[in-house]
């Protein structure tokens, strides 16, 4: 008789005769083609999963695309979502699609992220090999929705005549418009991103847009447009954290659409900080994708996003010069 082997599967201990992955997702009610698996660190391929054996002490993530983020605060009974342009979501988490690993890895991210909304990059179809595997075989945009973005673009015209091709190709209307100024610090070139904006928007496009942490640009691309202001909290993949506070505060203060932080994001306490300030939610991608254990760490921003929006919620204490006695002093001994 087959010795049970010992496993931890999901956080929890459990004694399993499975001698695959695959047997063992089943056992678990789960059909192997509908899952992601982490085994030890490292992603599993679907298309292996019925050949790689267990052994005793393996740790096993098993993920799947849920589509609709946490669902923590509905068993909570409040409804706590968010919405841009007619869209509503309920996690507060953007999740990139580059610098992964492979894609197999960026799905299970984005399922451990619970995030509905997965950035996208438009680029040429490999024409000399189109066999290869396409994000889109890996997170389904029926699932998860598509935020088609300009990444890498450096006038208004490029901006524009690639979201074109992004309608053209799904449909897509809700799109991240962002401009560069200049390759070295990837900061926003304000005046095409206003220029790209007003096009936009004017054909219909409802752009989220990346700028930069400018109360007075805020407000600008507002009136030209945007359905979202996402400024930067520090310079693209730096992972520095929230530079600026203030005056991303006073982005928030000001803003009649969502605003939500992209750029610059580390660690789960940039993200919290994102949250406390009042923001509608973060977008990162380097931050989970570079991080040594890139599902772990989309866990993490996940839990990092609820509990900053709890915290901007509850209303943090006031700040004080000095102490201030947790207990009386009256009736000390």
């Amino acid at each position: 008789m087959t010795q049970p082997l010992s496993l931890t599967v999901n956080g929890e201990s459990r004694r399993s005769t499975a001698a695959t992955i695959a047997e063992l997702v089943r056992e678990l009610d789960l059909a192997p083609a509908k899952v992601a698996v982490e085994r030890n660190g490292e992603i599993v391929p679907r298309s292996t999963l019925d050949e790689v054996v267990l052994a005793d002490g393996d740790t096993l993530e098993i993920v799947h695309f849920v589509g609709g983020g946490s669902n923590e605060e509905t068993k909570m009974g409040s409804d706590d979502s968010w919405e841009v342009a007619g869209h509503r979501f309920t996690s507060r988490l953007i999740v990139g699609t580059g610098k992964y690993k492979d894609f197999a890895q960026n799905a299970a991210a984005v399922a451990a992220a619970g995030a509905e909304i997965v950035t996208v990059a438009v680029r040429r179809v490999n024409i000399s090999d189109p066999s290869q595997p396409v994000l889109i075989d890996h997170i389904d945009p029926a699932n998860v929705t598509y935020l088609p973005n300009t990444a890498g673009c450096f006038t208004a015209e490029d901006a524009i005549r690639t979201l074109r091709l992004a309608r053209e190709a799904g449909g897509w209307d809700l799109v991240k418009l962002e401009v560069l100024g200049e390759a070295k610090t990837l900061y926003p070139d304000m005046r095409e991103t206003l220029k790209a904006c007003e096009v936009l928007s004017g054909e219909g496009f409802k752009p989220m847009v990346y700028c930069v942490d400018d109360p007075i640009a805020a407000k600008q691309l507002e009136d030209a447009g945007a359905v979202a202001i996402m400024p930067l909290g520090a310079p693209i993949g730096s992972g520095l954290g929230i530079q600026n506070q203030v005056t991303i505060r006073l982005i928030v203060e000001g803003a009649n659409v969502p605003v939500l932080v992209d750029a610059g994001v580390g660690t789960a306490s940039d993200a919290a900080v994102a949250m406390e300030l009042g923001c509608d939610g973060v977008l990162m991608n380097t931050a989970i994708a570079e991080a040594k254990d890139p599902v772990r760490m989309a866990r993490a921003m996940r839990l990092a996003v609820e509990a900053g929006r709890d915290a901007y919620l509850a209303g943090r204490m006031g700040r004080r010069r000095y102490a201030d006695p947790s207990s009386p002093l009256a009736g000390l001994i």
